[in-house]
Parts: structure tokens; sequence; C-alpha cells
């Protein structure tokens, strides 16, 4: 663990130890730099894995090939299966088997230890590494960290690039023990506004207001009662690389007055921003009992009765707002 990360745990009161991760072949936390990944390139259990792509103009197979960290591969997270579209619901998690078959391909099995690598272009490309280290984790894979600052980071302290045809590996059978804890469902979301447990919205705040809309929703708005974490704010840009703000996570944890040991669910629109804030808040923070919506606003305003609020209008059905 590089003694900047030490550093900024202990500023904020968490401990090293509760950051490690279990049962990992060497020492790993959830967040590690470029240093730290220079230094384990070589071990035999470690995979790292870039999953570049148009967000945030990451690039792509091309560009990995191009320039990548040494011994590296690569999967596309807009393109090669992370998530899909059922029911007219984009962004959901793949069923399992396919998941299974996606991370097996990439040579990935039950004792390897992943790090994933953004392209650390941009704070929305960091939801792509959250949202498959989120994946991972609900597999039941512990062994899984993000490279802070992704591939732009590592280039920008001048770690060695590797380029040209990228090296062979085998496929690798990996079996998931699916952690449904992590996920919620619609279905979930309702009973969590029943019992007052934490919702939150980790859009924009114009999306949270209500005053911009994804095309993935059928009505602006969010869930009655969520508080607002935009994704974004826990990213700042050093010359060019995108890197997690740890130092100020708890000043904005504590602005939304948010408890680590009550129930919480984050969401978006897609369950893409919101994989960044489920990390800060499960993976840094140590939150109790945090799950994902994937189906997000998506999966919520499906359903012409479901409530939707908006900072101007109040709280209002679906259909009030089609009609």
């Amino acid at each position: 663990m590089s003694r900047l990360l030490l550093g900024l745990i202990g500023a904020l009161g968490f401990s090293a130890q509760a950051l490690a991760l279990e049962e990992t072949p060497f020492e790993m936390t959830p967040l590690v730099d470029a240093q730290w990944l220079n230094e384990h390139l070589d071990e035999e259990e470690l995979v790292v894995l870039d999953v570049r792509s148009s967000i945030d103009d990451g690039g792509d197979a091309e560009s990995f090939a191009e320039a990548r960290i040494p011994g590296s591969r690569y999967s596309s997270y807009t393109d090669d299966g992370w998530r899909e579209t059922r029911d007219s619901v984009a962004g959901l998690m793949p069923e399992v088997s396919d998941l299974e078959t996606l991370v097996g391909d990439l040579g990935i099995d039950n004792d390897s230890a992943v790090v994933i690598v953004p392209a650390g272009t941009g704070a929305t490309d960091f939801g792509s590494a959250a949202r498959v280290y989120w994946t991972l984790k609900v597999l039941g894979h512990d062994d899984v960290a993000i490279l802070n600052g992704g591939f732009a980071g590592w280039e920008q302290q001048g770690f060695d690039v590797a380029s040209g045809e990228p090296e062979p590996y085998d496929a690798a059978e990996f079996d998931a023990t699916l952690r449904e804890e992590l996920i919620a469902s619609t279905e979930d979301v309702e009973a969590a506004r029943e019992s007052q447990a934490q919702l939150v919205d980790a859009r924009p705040a114009d999306y949270f207001a209500g005053d911009n809309q994804s095309p993935a929703a059928r009505v602006a708005g969010t869930i009655p009662g969520a508080q607002s974490l935009p994704h974004q704010s826990h990213l700042n840009d050093q010359n060019g690389a995108y890197y997690l703000d740890v130092e100020g996570l708890q000043s904005r944890i504590n602005a939304v007055e948010l408890d680590s040991s009550e129930r919480t669910i984050a969401f978006c629109n897609t369950g893409h921003w919101a994989a960044t804030d489920w990390f800060v808040l499960s993976e840094v923070a140590e939150f109790d009992n945090i799950a994902m919506y994937d189906g997000s606003m998506a999966a919520w305003t499906l359903s012409d009765s479901r409530p939707v609020q908006l900072a101007r209008e109040g709280i209002k059905q679906v259909r009030e707002l089609l009609n």
C-alpha cells in the first residue's frame, strides 16, 4: 500500500487493515496506485485487466494495442458483455453463467488477483472500473482492486508502456458464488422506501433535481427520499488523469448525512454512475450494508404507478409526468 494512500486513509479514520482485501496472495487494497502495481507486475497470480472504452474518449482495443501496461489484458467495458439490456431496461447485470464465461475467457480463475484499469480520462470512465469491480464482488471474487488514475495516470507517472501484439494467455475456469445482498431489485428499493433505508442518487445534481433526463428513463426526477451524492464529486482531474478523491470523502458523506451502519442502496440511470458511489461507500468508507440497484431509474420508471420526485414539482407518479 502506498504511503500516500495510507496517509489519506489515516486522515479519514479508516484502518488500513479494514481496507485490505481478504485471502489475497499478497497485500492489496481496493484502490491501488501505479507505484504499487509496478512493483507487483511479476506476481504470478496477478491479472491486470484494462477496460478502456469510448466513455470519456478512453479508447478501445486498438488504443490498447498501441499503449498498455505490460502484461495487461483487454476487455471492452461497453462491448464485451459486462452489462446487458433486458425487458427494455439497459445496464442490467447479465446472467451469472454468461459472466462466468466472460471472466474465465480472460484467464481469470478463482485464485486470481485482479487489478482493473480504467482509462483515467474522466469521472464517468471511473464508473467502468467500479462496475466491473462490483460485478466481480457480486460473483464472490474478493481479490480485486482498481488502479487509481487508470492508464492515463500510469503514463503520466512515467511507468513502462508496452505496445504491439498483446501477450497470449489461456482461458481459465471461473466459478461464481452469487452474493445477492450486493444487488438491489426494484422490490428491494420499494421496501427500502418503506423502511427508511438510505437511497443514494449518484447522478449529477441536474438529474437529481429533474432538470435533466436520461433517455434510458421514461421521466425525469429521482426516487422520493433519496440523497444526492454525485459520482463526479469523487474524482479529481490531476493534469489530465482522474484520481479518486479519498481525502474529501468523509466530508461528502457528512454533507448528505449518511450513516455507514444503515442499509444503503446506490442508484443512477442504468447502474453505471451508481457503481462509483457503491465503490467509495462500500470499499473505502466501509458501509456495512450497501447494495447497488443496477436497474436504477430505467427500471424504476417502467411502472406508471411508481413515485418520482422533482425539485420544482414535488412527488408525482410516472403517469402524471407522462401525461
